[in-house]
């Protein structure tokens, strides 16, 4: 959709704050009221901005948890694209990435459905872990939930963002240190 190109080529040059509906309707040869049309707010063109970008994430998430790989080795996939996704746009779209931290502390409907998808993405890879016997977890809801709270650090976006001057490999460094702890304690059966 063409408002929502403009909108997202606004948001990358102005940010979310001094992005308007009325540039974006002028750009798109329409007035303001019929951008409300299709979004009832300043604050819903941003999301639906942010909302592309993250189904375009969670597309590539879905490959990786589809893909014939063990579970494993989909898990650390799954966990590195994640966390590289996120640095990525930090470092080359810092306006949208702050739209996106924006919605996610703001508990917005767009972010509370993505992370609800990657929690539904990270349970399959789970389940096909110990399918293939490659993890033999106590309690698979624990074992889902240490996951998340072990790579928290290189995932959310208020912590990727308080990262962001960390040099790359360093960051790589740490998140490839920390997946090595949750396959092998997934392995191991002690969580």
């Amino acid at each position: 959709m063409r408002l929502l190109a403009l909108a997202s080529d606004h948001l990358r040059l102005l940010g979310a704050k001094r992005l308007t509906v009325v540039a974006i309707a002028q750009a798109a040869g329409m007035t303001h009221a019929n951008v409300y049309r299709y979004f009832p707010s300043k604050e819903a063109l941003v999301d639906a901005v942010v909302d592309a970008w993250i189904k375009s994430v969670e597309t590539r998430l879905t490959d990786i948890a589809d893909g014939p790989d063990p579970g494993d080795d989909k898990l650390e996939r799954l966990i590195l694209a994640l966390a590289r996704a996120n640095r990525d746009a930090l470092n080359d779209n810092p306006q949208l990435y702050a739209a996106f931290r924006e919605a996610m502390v703001g508990r917005r409907a767009i972010t509370r459905r993505h992370r609800a998808r990657i929690r539904t993405l990270l349970d399959r890879v789970i389940e096909d872990g110990v399918t293939s016997g490659a993890f033999d977890p106590r309690d698979r809801e624990r074992a889902a939930l240490f996951v998340l709270d072990a790579c928290f650090r290189f995932v959310h976006p208020v912590a990727v963002e308080l990262e962001g001057d960390v040099p790359q490999s360093q960051f790589d460094n740490r998140l490839a240190s920390v997946v090595k702890v949750v396959l092998r304690s997934l392995a191991s059966g002690t969580i």
